[in-house]
């Protein structure tokens, strides 16, 4: 964690003096409101001594790293009453996955970059 980083992010709480040595160049610390909650008395001081910005972060989970297009493929796929199976062969992506996709697209809609959009 050395150098000089904008952003620093923190899924668990960093003890005191990892949390000093990501501090020396670093002007926004980012976490989860868990991780913050569990910082210890003497990180939170140093974090005020510092005077470093932390984010509290509302986003849950690993982000989905598929293309919109591959998205709208698999649910398309399942709506044509193909098996998970069938669509993991079309389409590479694991039937696992597959099955998330759907199971996430029967909200009907989603947001990507601000905009709302219908599946």
């Amino acid at each position: 964690m050395s150098g000089m980083a904008d952003k620093v992010h923190f899924s668990r709480p960093p003890r005191a003096a990892e949390l000093c040595k990501a501090l020396e160049g670093t002007v926004t610390i980012y976490m989860p409101d868990s991780t913050f909650r569990r910082l210890s008395a003497k990180a939170r001081k140093l974090l005020d001594a510092k005077g470093a910005e932390v984010v509290i972060e509302e986003a849950r989970g690993r982000p989905i790293s598929l293309p919109m297009e591959k998205i709208l493929e698999v649910v398309e796929l399942h709506r044509d009453d193909r098996t998970y199976r069938e669509i993991e062969r079309i389409t590479g992506i694991p039937k696992s996955t597959c099955h998330y996709l759907v199971r996430y697209a029967e909200r009907r809609k989603l947001r990507k970059e601000g905009k709302v959009l219908y599946l």
